[in-house]
């Protein structure tokens, strides 16, 4: 199947990058790109020193035969009318997260896909992050017991990256940046209603839209989250935390640095109290090494170019698409009731 890449930028030469990468092992579902458009003359010159056909104009993908999907890499509010074009011109669509500006217009987006017969679906793409699967890994296996708690946190200090991500007409703001995707991954991993939420949405910077957002999400079943999204932290923080009822889990970064620590004696008979500034604790104090077990992190990797070969198989009807319509439009409404909650200062009781 061969498919066109509207929006070079870096998102999209990114994808052409791993889709160059992709086609060199040889994949029983190979995933061709066609060529590329864009409106910077740069951009298409780029394209051009890779060996890639530019393209004139959308309307010229639309026409080509040859072209069967395409791939939207543009701002995104510019998602929409990109796939409500491509979509009547019966081409299936992968589209950059988010979606859309709002679970309306991300509706609409899958009623024109379903109305002229293609696939649609969004880039989720960190559904296949090592530190994640190893972290949904361990919440299954129980090797910290029943899990109660969950932090999943992205930082770094280079402020709202680009131009249009900083103008809330365009869908800019860390929400719709980072936010979309690990509020993705929790709801992936956590078989559960979200049942209850409190944000927070951080301005530092002074910009329109938010640089960084503390989001925290309580489900059904017991378990509470918190999400940090921050752009102006200058120390590392753990990528996760996971505390369960015989342990806790930690996963420092994406090199899967980090370890589970587990209890195998309740009542630690060795404990010794330390000086804790100007005063003594043992409730706080490191528990000896005969009451916890330490083992690595047990990793899981992902099948390499899951998300292509997926997407490829389900525009030939071979398997079901994996980041499904129900999925997105429910990620949309966590970000809407947070974007509330956030707004108004309130906790907001809502089964999502």
């Amino acid at each position: 199947m061969k498919l066109a890449i509207i929006g070079y930028g870096g998102m999209g030469s990114y994808h052409a990058e791993l889709l160059g990468q992709y086609a060199s092992t040889a994949p029983a579902d190979p995933l061709e790109i066609s060529g590329i458009y864009d409106i910077d003359p740069a951009r298409v010159q780029a394209a051009k020193e890779r060996g890639l056909r530019a393209f004139s104009s959308p309307e010229e993908i639309w026409q080509d035969k040859d072209t069967q999907a395409v791939l939207l890499a543009v701002p995104n509010d510019l998602h929409a009318p990109y796939a409500e074009a491509a979509a009547a011109a019966g081409k299936h669509i992968l589209c950059e997260k988010p979606v859309a500006l709002s679970t309306a217009q991300a509706q609409e987006m899958y009623a024109a896909a379903k109305e002229h017969g293609v696939l649609f679906t969004v880039h989720q793409n960190r559904r296949w992050d090592d530190d994640f699967l190893t972290v949904r890994g361990i919440i299954e296996s129980g090797v910290i017991g029943d899990v109660y708690k969950i932090e999943s946190r992205v930082v770094g200090s280079n402020g709202i990256p680009g131009a249009w991500r900083k103008e809330k007409a365009r869908g800019g703001g860390m929400m719709l940046d980072w936010g979309v995707h690990l509020i993705d991954q929790i709801l992936q991993a956590i078989p559960s209603k979200v049942v209850r939420l409190y944000c927070e949405y951080s301005y530092i910077y002074g910009e329109e839209v938010d640089d960084g957002c503390d989001l925290v999400l309580h489900f059904k079943n017991g378990i509470s989250v918190r999400i940090v999204v921050a752009t102006d932290c200058f120390r590392h923080l753990p990528r996760w935390m996971v505390y369960g009822i015989d342990g806790t889990a930690v996963v420092e970064d994406w090199d899967l640095s980090g370890g589970v620590t587990r209890v195998i004696e309740r009542e630690d008979k060795n404990l010794v109290g330390m000086r804790a500034g100007n005063g003594f604790t043992k409730t706080m104090a490191q528990r000896s090494h005969s009451s916890v077990q330490k083992l690595p992190l047990p990793v899981v990797h992902a099948e390499p170019f899951a998300f292509y070969k997926n997407f490829a198989r389900a525009c030939a009807g071979k398997e079901r698409i994996a980041v499904r319509e129900e999925e997105v439009l429910r990620v949309f409404r966590v970000m809407e009731y947070a974007a509330k909650s956030a707004e108004e200062h309130v906790v907001i009781d809502a089964e999502i």
